[in-house]
């Protein structure tokens, strides 16, 4: 049984680490090329290219792997099922078809909600309660193919992005370890997923991480959230830009919210600072109020707002977002 895997970020790692844990004869890895990174734009290896070759197992990186000699050097390998995990490129049919036991994918979502490539961000962004990961044969659509399994969890109130992407990837890799003794035995039987639930969830524009201010305090915590580790979510203080990583659950009442929103006799306009403390910043919202608790001015590293505003007085009446 050869198996080739596809997988690129620190997400597929598990994953990987799993097939090798139990035996399975992973006889080539494929990823994305090798890419700057930081501020000196040093060339830096994928996470799944540093795992195999932890492993010698032979990595494939083709810069477009649709290209007639990339495929045929997949042939080379002469795998009986290809497995995928954040990949991050679309396999052509040729691809497809190569393998007896077909390619599957291991996606951080519950297909058909939130296909494409940002899923974990977009399940957070909308307040969902659950998520998990769906196991699909690969079709020749975005995320379109038959699930063969699925799993699901919860998304705790201190959750980030960042947290559901490290929990998805090990309930993956336990995912993908269960199922595929069906799989390989012939007992699964795959579904269909209803296209008239489909949910796509694109990766993230820059548009999507600036704070609309006029939105509920729920929205923008969950926003907030969903954009933490990466991009962030941001506002403008002063015609600077101002990133926002965290922020307290408006729906958890602490710390206490002002009761009186006005402010020289009438009601704040959304984005207006109520209050500092070192328990944050208060700010109003379209609908109550939300605390920012950690934030990173123009030109500062992320700091607790307690540490900031030791140096930095904020006044009532400041608005973000101008």
């Amino acid at each position: 049984m050869n198996i080739i895997f596809m997988g690129t970020p620190d997400f597929a790692v598990p994953s990987l680490r799993a097939l090798l844990a139990e035996g399975y004869n992973v006889t080539a890895v494929v990823t994305q090329p090798d890419r700057p990174k930081g501020r000196k734009r040093v060339l830096t290896p994928p996470p799944v290219k540093v795992e195999a070759e932890k492993h010698g197992i032979p990595v494939f990186q083709p810069e477009k792997l649709r290209q007639a000699d990339a495929v045929e050097q997949l042939r080379q390998f002469k795998p009986d099922l290809i497995v995928t995990a954040a990949y991050g490129q679309i396999l052509p049919k040729s691809v497809l078809s190569m393998p007896e036991h077909g390619c599957i994918n291991i996606h951080a979502s519950l297909l058909p909600k939130y296909r494409g490539g940002a899923p974990i961000h977009h399940a957070i962004l909308r307040g969902e309660p659950v998520t998990g990961v769906t196991i699909m044969y690969m079709a020749e659509g975005l995320d379109t193919g038959d699930m063969i399994s699925k799993v699901e969890v919860a998304i705790e109130d201190t959750d980030t992005t960042g947290t559901m992407f490290e929990k998805l990837s090990l309930a993956g890799a336990d995912l993908l370890k269960r199922t595929l003794p069906d799989l390989l035995a012939g007992r699964i039987q795959a579904v269909a997923q209803n296209e008239a639930d489909a949910v796509y969830s694109p990766n993230i524009r820059r548009e999507d991480e600036l704070i609309d201010w006029s939105r509920s305090a729920v929205e923008i915590w969950n926003q907030v959230r969903g954009l933490n580790p990466f991009p962030g979510a941001y506002t403008l203080w002063n015609g600077e830009v101002m990133k926002v990583w965290a922020a307290a659950n408006p729906q958890a009442a602490q710390p206490k919210s002002r009761t009186d929103v006005q402010l020289g006799g009438a009601t704040p306009q959304p984005g207006t600072v109520l209050q500092s403390s070192e328990q944050g910043i208060e700010v109003m919202t379209g609908s109550g109020t939300i605390w920012l608790t950690q934030i990173q001015p123009a030109g500062k590293k992320a700091m607790p707002v307690a540490e900031l505003i030791r140096g930095l007085k904020l006044s009532e009446g400041t608005v973000y977002g101008i």
